[in-house]
């Protein structure tokens, strides 16, 4: 049965991960997020070795459990299967999507940047099950030189994509705005400042799936 993407979902930044008491910090997080309600989730770590990030990796399994939460890598298709994560997502300058799709099979959730203004030529054709589109809004997670596309640019988006494309909207979205990007054709937003700056992430979480229904 195919997986259903949710109307939000989590990226949690190894940036606000502590230095100390890393991994038990990531095992309540993570559980609190299963207990919220999380259905995916993508872990990013821009800096990381490939220590650090089997490592977290190994924990966030634990904490989320496979069959009920899925887990997204970003970057890093030559992990995935190491992690036991559940796909991968690619940006430019990572490994193609089709490349990502050959490395981890039919089986697995291969999600790739779609377009900014507009979109990447050719994207439509690549073998992946959704497309991440934006940024939306202005971020402090994720350094980025796209111009910000607002929710005109993600009705602009959908439309020259069809309506058959999962598309995820991400950066700077927070719940006020979350509604409108929905409405202007995204199926699902991404966000992460908005979920993790909070003072209870799980608790956050649970107020953005009560309100976006």
């Amino acid at each position: 049965m195919p997986f259903a993407f949710p109307k939000t979902y989590p990226i949690l930044d190894s940036s606000i991960l502590p230095k100390d008491r890393r991994a038990e910090f990531l095992l309540d997080l993570g559980r609190s997020l299963a207990e919220a309600g999380v259905t995916l989730l993508e872990y990013r770590n821009k800096t990381g070795s490939d220590t650090e990030i089997l490592a977290d990796a190994e924990v966030l399994r634990r904490a989320l459990p496979a069959g009920y939460v899925r887990l997204i890598l970003d970057d890093r298709a030559d992990l995935v299967v190491a992690t036991d994560f559940d796909g991968v997502h690619v940006d430019a300058g990572d490994v193609s999507p089709a490349e990502a799709r050959r490395m981890l099979g039919p089986g697995r959730i291969v999600g790739a940047f779609g377009g900014c203004e507009t979109l990447v030529p050719g994207i439509l054709g690549e073998p992946v099950d959704y497309f991440s589109i934006g940024p939306v809004f202005a971020t402090t997670t994720k350094q980025t030189s796209k111009p910000l596309i607002g929710v005109e640019g993600v009705s602009r988006l959908r439309e020259q994509a069809g309506p058959k494309p999962i598309l995820v909207a991400a950066a700077g979205i927070t719940l006020a705005t979350a509604p409108a990007v929905l409405a202007a054709g995204a199926n699902t937003v991404a966000v992460s400042a908005a979920i993790f700056r909070a003072a209870n992430p799980a608790a956050e979480f649970r107020r953005w799936r009560a309100g976006l229904g």
